[in-house]
């Protein structure tokens, strides 16, 4: 399973987490003490809270639930806690933060407030049910996602009034605090992992285009890093827009933003697209390619099969190459299926020869089942496949 809540820095993923076993399951980020620190500044900043009620509410169903229906759990019993008035319940969530707005956003909570993954159930409370205060709520989530992230809350913000949102959101585009301006990015991305998706933006992502030209050269990497990310999401229903806007973005382009371009541009160049490549001066490779040269014409799984090749230029000019390798998986109804690994990018020089060397280690993963039979592996120079070179795989 990939991390749940996966962002673009890594800023919302169990890896994060500095507290507990890092072997322990993603769940218990969500522990009985999880809910004991929270109950312990609810009971601080809440008049009338009952904080025996709010754990007996919860640690009997927590051991049995996954983390998001843990999270969920947490967030349901709070909602029925806190004061129905929003203005009353906007102090009570604003009051029980950690002070630190910067550094705690990675940090277990602690006596000083709550921080880290704590602040994902109240971010779920404001998201869920604090549309009515459209704009008071958006201003908790900007001070929640400097203690954490509110990449999930603000989705429901944008799902139902998606301009009033985006024009709040245009408005923290020079805030001094990283967390929020990353939040711009995150939050309005398409296809975010493990979120809910936002239609209207997967169908026309030009609204938060121009939050993303303005983020695009931050001074902070992970919000850049965001920015590409965004990017990407959009490369998967509007390939032609992304390359467009790469091409755009690299005019006078700095090594900071060319970094940002190709992580952007990444599935496409995977892809082998063509467009794609050229952004980045990987035209048509004017080459002379032996065939593939393997260690083996039969592998078992749990062996490593080792790949060689021979490229050599036939341009009077320099080339960029990326130079990934395919491997053809036989699936279960007999036909091929490629998948790319990346290899690495090289420049040659006029006559210039390379030799591509990779190895390939069969092992079971989760998300895909291999089959037993004929198999193949070929390059993939700047979007060009070669001739494919077969080999048996025995399971």
């Amino acid at each position: 399973m990939v991390s749940p809540f996966v962002s673009g820095c890594g800023r919302v993923s169990p890896e994060c987490a500095t507290a507990g076993d890092p072997m322990e399951p993603f769940k218990t980020l969500f522990s009985p003490e999880v809910v004991a620190r929270l109950a312990h500044h609810l009971s601080r900043h809440h008049p009338g809270f009952d904080a025996r009620a709010f754990q007996s509410a919860i640690l009997p169903e927590l051991d049995a639930l996954e983390l998001k229906a843990r999270a969920q759990l947490i967030a349901d019993t709070l909602h029925q806690t806190l004061p129905t008035d929003p203005a009353d319940r906007a102090g009570v969530l604003l009051s029980i933060l950690h002070p630190d707005p910067i550094d705690h956003a990675n940090q277990p909570s602690d006596d000083h407030g709550i921080c880290g993954w704590g602040v994902l159930p109240l971010t779920m409370v404001v998201g869920q049910h604090g549309i009515a205060d459209f704009d008071r709520s958006m201003g908790l989530l900007c001070e929640m996602t400097k203690r954490f992230s509110a990449e999930f809350g603000i989705r429901y913000f944008l799902i139902a009034d998606q301009a009033r949102a985006l024009r709040i959101l245009d408005g923290w585009l020079d805030d001094p605090n990283r967390h929020v301006r990353r939040l711009i990015s995150e939050g309005t991305r398409p296809r975010l992992p493990w979120a809910m998706r936002l239609p209207s933006l997967i169908a026309d992502p030009s609204p938060a285009l121009p939050l993303l030209t303005r983020l695009r050269d931050d001074p902070e990497p992970y919000v850049r890093r965001s920015v590409a990310n965004h990017l990407n999401d959009i490369s998967k229903d509007h390939p032609s827009l992304v390359i467009e806007i790469a091409r755009d973005w690299m005019k006078g382009a700095d090594k900071n933003r060319q970094a940002l371009l190709r992580h952007a541009s990444r599935s496409l160049i995977k892809k082998g697209d063509a467009a794609a490549l050229a952004v980045f001066g990987h035209e048509k490779p004017q080459l002379s390619v032996s065939a593939i040269r393997l260690s083996s014409n039969t592998v078992r799984m749990g062996d490593a099969l080792d790949l060689e090749a021979e490229l050599r230029s036939i341009s009077g000019t320099k080339q960029r190459l990326t130079i990934d390798y395919v491997l053809h998986f036989r699936k279960a109804h007999g036909r091929m299926s490629p998948k790319v690994f990346k290899g690495h990018n090289i420049t040659l020089g006029p006559g210039e020869a390379h030799i591509f060397r990779r190895t390939h280690r069969f092992r079971e993963v989760t998300t895909r089942r291999h089959y037993a039979g004929t198999h193949a592996i070929s390059l993939r120079i700047n979007g060009m496949d070669t001739a494919p070179v077969e080999f048996r795989l025995d399971t």
